[in-house]
């Protein structure tokens, strides 16, 4: 599903350079969980970024779905960000003033989608998170745990293929942290590729596969392919 071929990333200010990543190399099967972990400065968030169309590499390939979109023009890039890539950051990201099934609707007001058809396909992913006995709550009338499951729904809302996940549960308290990667387990289950940026090793243990990122580069890969087989074992069956 994805292809990451050296890539490379250098911040440029004035006279100084920072080369945050240094010939990144990796895949992610489709349908897979993967787990990129690292200290705070190793780079996570960049190559996350570069994942999600949001940045480019200076050197290196980057293949979403068999299309190379390293040098694509914005169009293409952004065309195929809406398409094929759903996101849930730390920060919910929610518009204070609207409900939880406004805020699920707009990737798809965004995207010019009949108002009746965004309705019911909110409900729908509300429904999928657990939440759709919340969907005309505002945020401030949610718990954390509810505000992620929100934003989850939102990433689902038009389908994507792979949902790129920044520390999805840094502000979560463990028991809604767990129930978060338990909706995010079972996404994977039924076929959603999966890449999570985390640097807490328990989050990291409910993954596939883990890549450490140290200094820019990929220092380490950890398979956890007995625990993906049992937690599939036991989907449920989200949508």
């Amino acid at each position: 599903m994805i292809v990451v071929d050296g890539l490379t990333r250098v911040y440029r200010k004035d006279t100084f350079e920072t080369q945050v990543l240094k010939g990144v190399t990796f895949q992610v099967r489709r349908g897979e969980f993967l787990v990129i972990m690292g200290r705070s400065g190793s780079g996570k968030s960049t190559l996350l970024n570069i994942l999600g169309l949001l940045d480019r590499p200076d050197a290196g390939r980057y293949l979403l779905d068999g299309a190379d979109l390293s040098s694509a023009d914005d169009d293409t890039r952004s065309a195929a960000r809406n398409r094929k890539l759903g996101f849930v950051f730390q920060q919910f990201h929610l518009l204070e003033r609207a409900s939880a099934l406004r805020n699920v609707t707009l990737p798809l007001l965004y995207a010019e989608h009949d108002a009746g058809d965004s309705t019911e396909r909110a409900e729908r992913a509300l429904q999928a998170v657990g939440l759709a006995h919340r969907a005309r709550h505002l945020p401030s009338e949610l718990s954390g745990g509810e505000q992620q499951r929100v934003a989850i729904a939102r990433a689902l809302i038009n389908d994507p293929a792979v949902i790129l996940a920044d520390e999805p549960t840094g502000n979560l308290d463990a028991q809604s942290g767990q129930e978060i990667l338990d909706i995010f387990r079972r996404l994977v289950d039924v076929g959603r590729t999966l890449v999570l940026v985390t640097h807490d090793r328990a989050v990291a243990e409910r993954a596939d596969r883990i890549l450490v990122l140290d200094d820019g580069r990929i220092t380490s890969e950890e398979v956890l392919m007995s625990r993906a087989a049992g937690a599939r074992a036991d989907a449920k069956g989200l949508p």
